[in-house]
């Protein structure tokens, strides 16, 4: 029976819909080659509440859509919690470790460092020891749940009877050349996918040593000179899907369930704060692909009240900002979806950046993390490379969490507008990244 609080999805900028039992259901039916479509969930209110376990795949598992699809494929309810059990047994075969609920608190040093009184204070979440070090696996599982899914219940293409082996499955294509890809390479390597990552030629040495132990195939990906703007990556790696790849994407316009998975962040910090007695006022995101914060914010969302959402970009790689400021006069953030073209397109001189997991050229989520900062009065944030540092620094000595400059960089944006925080505000930021 289809769970009532996924309905299915919706098409943010043409209006079509998919119904949550759907399998593939990776981009909007009327998108073609136009990127210019996101599929968002429709859901239902619900009283968010964990069921208690530890993995938030389990302890969240009736507010997924995931789980809608499962049921609406006919698993039972027990069949669903298993298909998690036993994927997560085989990522924590590979990786040592399963997914976690992971620890959000006040960080009392680093909130006395920068100047918040005791009822104030900085939040951090950490997700430094999830899942390959970061919180893009939570993106990428339900990828991996729903199409584990379809194998069982007969619905994907290459699979019979329930069944598959490695040699049916089509490969699993991704374009990152950091968390992303060793994400992706654990969840694949965890239960004996193909994948092939489409990584640019300055590509982290540590990064695809890692994957190639991982069993990826990486793929440079020099630019063209037939290549249209944009990174060459994503270009590969979408000619990789038209041929027959799976998206296994952390870009909601590319696979849209991995904006699924991704929502359980917030919902750990909701119960979290609620367990605390903590209101929070804000909550800083560092933002690349911009799915990120799409996910933390509607996962905050079903606690009753959001924060004020600032997005955080560098002054080297700012297309959500700009994109932010053309929207204020072509009818305003809301309505940025029908001026897709005039508000996002990617930036024409990527510079470099100590963050440069968030320089991805364009944010290819960019639409609800835009709602989401009209609704709450917030904005975005665009900060120098000294504030990315500074940051960095003092996060993590304060912390003592071992973060990377771009598992930071939301920080960052606390830093360069502190003198408009107050010091009694409650502000929420996300460590995210393993220093490598």
């Amino acid at each position: 029976m289809q769970s009532p609080l996924v309905a299915g999805w919706s098409c943010t900028v043409c209006g079509a819909s998919v119904d949550i039992a759907v399998p593939l259901s990776w981009r909007c039916p009327r998108a073609g080659d136009d990127r210019h479509h996101v599929l968002q969930l429709v859901q239902g209110a619900a009283v968010l509440q964990s069921a208690g376990d530890a993995n938030p795949f389990l302890g969240f598992r009736q507010y997924l859509a995931w789980d809608g699809f499962a049921a609406a494929a006919g698993l039972t309810d027990a069949a669903r919690a298993a298909v998690v059990s036993e994927l997560e047994a085989h990522v924590a075969a590979v990786e040592g470790r399963g997914f976690v609920t992971t620890p959000f608190a006040r960080a009392d040093a680093l909130s006395d460092a920068l100047g918040f009184a005791p009822g104030g204070g900085v939040w951090v979440k950490d997700e430094t020891h999830n899942v390959g070090g970061s919180h893009k696996a939570r993106h990428l599982f339900t990828i991996l749940l729903h199409l584990r899914t379809a194998e069982i219940a007969g619905l994907a293409p290459w699979s019979a009877g329930g069944g598959s082996s490695a040699s049916d499955r089509p490969p699993l294509a991704i374009a990152s050349c950091g968390n992303a890809a060793i994400a992706a390479g654990t969840l694949a390597a965890a239960v004996g996918w193909p994948i092939r990552v489409f990584v640019p030629s300055s590509a982290d040495l540590h990064v695809t040593k890692r994957l190639a132990e991982l069993g990826a195939t990486v793929v440079e990906c020099p630019r063209l000179p037939t290549d249209p703007p944009g990174d060459p990556c994503v270009h590969r790696f979408r000619e990789a899907v038209a041929a027959g790849a799976v998206p296994f994407s952390v870009q909601g316009t590319e696979n849209a369930w991995c904006l699924d998975g991704g929502r359980t962040i917030g919902w750990e910090m909701v119960t979290q704060a609620q367990q605390q007695s903590v209101a929070l006022d804000r909550v800083f995101v560092q933002v690349g692909g911009g799915a990120f914060a799409a996910c933390v914010t509607a996962g905050l969302a079903m606690g009753g009240s959001l924060p004020r959402l600032h997005a955080v970009q560098t002054q080297a790689c700012a297309p959500l900002a700009r994109a932010w400021e053309r929207s204020q006069a072509l009818g305003g953030p809301q309505q940025a979806g029908g001026h897709w073209a005039d508000c996002m397109w990617p930036w024409e001189h990527v510079g470099e950046s100590a963050a440069d997991g968030i320089l991805d050229d364009e944010t290819y989520d960019w639409l609800p993390v835009l709602a989401a900062m009209a609704t709450t009065g917030g904005s975005p944030v665009v900060v120098a490379e000294a504030d990315v540092l500074a940051s960095n620094e003092v996060g993590c000595r304060a912390t003592g969490i071992d973060a990377s400059a771009t598992g930071t960089a939301g920080l960052a944006g606390l830093l360069a507008i502190r003198g408009e925080v107050g010091a009694h505000e409650r502000v929420a930021v996300v460590f995210s990244g393993v220093r490598r």
